[in-house]
């Protein structure tokens, strides 16, 4: 455990960093407050800003993925204010207001992107940006080894994706796209894109503290791309064709529990494996499942539920078929095409 101190400047709080093992756990600035009494002036230490880097996955000296691009430093070092929950809304306002349901995981459509307000990032929240990249690239490398392995056992073998870390706004195969668009798989370049801001989104508006909700996004974006690979991405750009709007949400639907079972298999493994796991991670996965589903994020945007507006399930649908992936393991048991609740 160590103790850093910065000292302020003029106008400036002074901060401060508490250290285990050399990677910070979290961040204060304290500032000289001042009240007027009785004709003098109080001077008092108060709270500027505080910066939690939570850590419970075990996952420090894990492999880190070499299939990464970082361009985070393509916007001058700026942190989205915003994104995540606030793109939710956004697409979801988009959808109700007459705009495509376009969802880049499930074909070669632009992104409805919108770029968000920005600010300047200090030098605590970078280095809790930094934190977070290594996570996530450990996170990607564990997927690595849990598909190539599952993949082999099936004689084929796996293509791995590249995850893009980004700040801001990126280009990729399937358009534009900014924060607000929350991370995204585009099959038509393999890539996952992911804004780091998101893991803020999910503890801070989202409600879902810890490391493991952002593994659990991480494997939700690759289970996309193992759809790519089985085929899956393909036949539903074909169905879109052909279905109405509800038909093909329905579809949407189904694809998008299938990630999350995708998901679940994938934690399944890496636990048997590696035992990467703290106890309440997976409780935490849940808890992000149940606040992304479509009828919790419609009434938080809408005030009311449209289920034919449906894309992605309801919150009680993703918790089930991510836990029915942790529990089992098993990819047979996956198929939400043909499971009758969703028919």
């Amino acid at each position: 455990m160590s103790f850093e101190k910065r000292e302020a400047g003029p106008k400036e709080p002074a901060s401060f960093i508490i250290a285990f093992d050399s990677r910070p756990i979290f961040t204060f600035e304290i500032a000289i407050g001042s009240l007027k009494k009785d004709g003098g002036t109080i001077f008092y230490p108060c709270i500027w800003s505080v910066t939690l880097i939570i850590i419970n996955m075990k996952w420090i000296g894990n492999r880190e993925s070499s299939n990464v691009e970082d361009r985070r430093s393509a916007t001058g070092g700026r942190i989205a204010v915003g994104g995540g929950l606030a793109g939710v809304i956004i697409y979801l306002l988009y959808m109700f207001l007459g705009g495509s349901n376009a969802d880049p995981s499930q074909g070669d459509q632009p992104l409805p992107g919108q770029p968000g307000q920005v600010a300047q990032s200090t030098p605590e929240q970078q280095a809790a940006d930094n934190e977070r990249a290594k996570f996530v690239k450990v996170v990607l490398a564990e997927t690595e080894d849990v598909w190539n392995k599952l993949f082999q056992q099936q004689g084929l073998k796996y293509e791995e994706p590249v995850l893009i870390l980004y700040r801001d706004e990126v280009a990729s195969a399937c358009g534009f796209a900014s924060a607000a668009s929350g991370p995204f798989y585009c099959p038509g370049d393999s890539k996952l894109y992911i804004d780091l801001s998101f893991y803020e989104d999910l503890q801070n508006k989202l409600n879902a503290p810890g490391d493991f909700p952002m593994a659990y996004v991480v494997a939700h974006e690759i289970g996309h791309h193992i759809q790519k690979l089985n085929g899956k991405a393909a036949e539903l750009t074909r169905l879109r064709k052909r279905l109405s709007e509800a038909e093909y949400n329905r579809y949407s639907v189904m694809m998008e529990l299938q990630a999350d079972f995708l998901a679940g298999v994938w934690a399944h493994h890496a636990q048997k494996t590696k035992r990467i796991l703290e106890p309440g991670d997976i409780e935490e996965a849940l808890t992000a499942a149940n606040a992304i589903g479509d009828d919790r994020l419609q009434k938080q945007a809408t005030g009311r539920v449209v289920p034919d507006a449906f894309t992605h399930g309801t919150s009680q649908q993703r918790m089930y078929w991510f836990k029915k992936g942790y529990e089992s393991g098993d990819l047979k048991q996956g198929d939400t095409f043909s499971d009758p609740s969703l028919n």
